[in-house]
């Protein structure tokens, strides 16, 4: 189901003008791919998992993006979302954004481009810390 999931979302990416790229391997680390938006270069991390992630899953993702360059930026998208403890533990200050499976389904249902849901979740990451806020809050 992940590599699927992975493959779903390169395509997505592409059909969004965000230039994606298909999940790589680095010495000690994958990473489920990435791609471009406004100039940055996002690292993507993709569960399809029945479990909603927990604050681990996102700090070991957290220390993959910041090993990168100082400007990396991450989107984690978790297609059953996110536990509430985890959200809080993992914190505010980071360079990631997070997406579940709602967001997915609403932004598609509603045409609403990804070029725009990051944007705006970048934006809204960016005056209220919180790493997390539903598409359909935001539009």
């Amino acid at each position: 189901r992940g590599f699927e999931f992975e493959k779903f979302l390169k395509e997505l990416f592409d059909a969004n003008g965000l230039t994606g790229r298909s999940s790589f391997r680095l010495i000690g680390e994958q990473i489920d791919g990435s791609f471009e938006c406004n100039g940055e270069t996002y690292l993507l991390e993709a569960k399809w998992t029945n479990n909603q992630t927990d604050a681990a899953t996102l700090r070991a993702f957290n220390a993959k993006v910041e090993d990168k360059s100082k400007w990396s930026r991450g989107l984690f998208i978790s297609d059953s979302g996110f536990t509430d403890d985890g959200l809080i533990a993992f914190g505010k200050g980071k360079s990631i954004v997070c997406m579940d499976g709602l967001d997915i389904s609403d932004m598609l249902q509603k045409n609403i481009p990804f070029f725009d849901v990051i944007t705006k979740k970048v934006r809204r990451a960016a005056e209220t810390g919180k790493p997390f806020i539903r598409v359909r809050e935001l539009f």
